[in-house]
């Protein structure tokens, strides 16, 4: 057996780091990565090569990632406190069930949003909208909520979600992820239903729309705007210029000109933006360490090591593992989209949605209470995981452009 490469030593180290001590994640998480850095400078080679000049080109290949995630994480924020002025939120009490069920409901919505939109917005949407209707008082369970109804509504749509998207760039077919919404809406019932009744318990959804609430409609405008240009721009680009996709963030780039274009009718609260890239700059950190980590294969594809998958995207970064595994082939591309887009809602930093969702409530910075609090995100998984392979089995799908074999043998069951 060989040994464990000291690089996930220190990465353990990082992420037990920023469970134990969550008031100081940002220095853990950014001390994290420069000791990694040099531990593979001096004495373990990158995969891009060895010393300073591995390291340049590491950075190389991964700056378009990093950039796309602080644009899109600094950039909604500031779409979701646009959408919070809008009034919106304010009104939907009106349309909600006023007991329990109102805040089902605002996850389902979430849910569907997510698979439209960038779930990271979704994410951002539903934290504004929940806000607002329980009056300030949103609890932790409640928020691992949303983050898993944000998730989980992005993994069967290739627009949905980062990893869903590099499937789709691969060349596998948008109705091989589809049927990840099978354990999706199973997971949204077994974890929706107690986090509805726990934020209720905490503090009852608002009954009525504010007497003073009036919608802004130009606010709308605006919110409507960046996210129809993110969207546009995600799927032009996957559609007519994949060569280069990975050569420039142009959805983050997209969002930030239509918010620019947009300050001449409303202006963004720039206020936000120092919290919102200190949050950022955090979750880039712990995928820098991350891609660091001398992973270059994973067991063979079957569904027993995609479900394992959807555990280790709890504390590891689902990008590289997703890219891995196209490389290798041989995966049922619905449970993997399950798998690597459900499972990091399992812990507050496992998702660049749970990162920016703590980043408007950093109470919930706490792995410890995350999962105390939301414990039925990860019942979730394990049960929408089970109820899809035994309604379709796992079924290899077709091989992805850049594969290095053919889709293998898998067992069905």
């Amino acid at each position: 057996m060989s040994a464990i490469p000291f690089e996930f030593v220190l990465f353990a180290v990082v992420l037990l780091g920023v469970a134990l001590f969550h008031r100081f994640t940002l220095p853990i998480a950014l001390g994290g990565a420069v000791v990694i850095a040099l531990y593979k400078v001096f004495l373990s080679p990158f995969a891009t090569g060895p010393g300073l000049g591995g390291l340049v080109a590491h950075l190389g290949h991964e700056w378009v990632i990093l950039v796309n995630l602080l644009l899109l994480l600094v950039g909604f924020a500031l779409l979701a406190k646009h959408f919070e002025e809008s009034q919106v939120p304010a009104m939907l009490p009106r349309y909600l069930p006023d007991d329990w069920r109102g805040g089902f409901v605002l996850l389902a919505l979430v849910f569907v949003l997510s698979g439209f939109l960038d779930n990271i917005a979704a994410a951002m949407i539903g934290g504004a909208i929940a806000y607002t209707v329980f009056r300030g008082k949103v609890h932790i369970g409640y928020l691992a909520g949303i983050v898993a109804a944000s998730n989980a509504g992005g993994a069967g749509s290739v627009v949905g979600d980062t990893t869903t998207t590099m499937m789709w760039i691969a060349g596998i077919s948008p109705l091989e992820v589809l049927k990840a919404y099978i354990a999706a809406s199973v997971a949204l019932v077994i974890f929706g239903i107690p986090a509805a009744l726990q934020q209720h318990k905490h503090s009852p959804i608002q009954k009525d729309a504010s007497a003073s609430a009036q919608i802004d409609w130009v606010r709308v405008g605006v919110v409507a705007f960046i996210l129809v240009a993110a969207v546009a721009v995600n799927v032009i680009v996957n559609t007519r210029f994949n060569s280069v996709s990975d050569a420039f963030p142009f959805l983050g780039a997209a969002v930030w000109v239509a918010l620019l274009l947009t300050a001449l009718l409303r202006r963004p609260d720039w206020a936000l933006l120092p919290g919102a890239f200190k949050g950022s700059v955090f979750l880039l950190s712990l995928v820098l360490c991350a891609s660091m980590m001398p992973v270059d294969k994973l067991p063979a594809a079957s569904w027993q090591s995609a479900l394992g998958l959807g555990f280790l995207s709890a504390v590891f970064d689902n990008i590289p593992l997703t890219a891995l595994a196209i490389k290798q082939g041989g995966y049922d591309w619905g449970f993997l989209a399950y798998a690597v887009g459900f499972g990091g809602s399992m812990i507050w930093f496992g998702s660049s949605a749970g990162v920016a969702l703590t980043n408007m409530y950093p109470e919930a910075r706490s792995v410890w209470l995350w999962l105390r609090h939301g414990w039925f995100v990860a019942v979730a998984y394990v049960v929408g995981f089970f109820v899809m392979l035994a309604l379709v089995g796992f079924e290899p799908g077709s091989t992805p452009r850049g594969s290095v074999a053919p889709a293998a043998a898998a067992p069905a069951n």
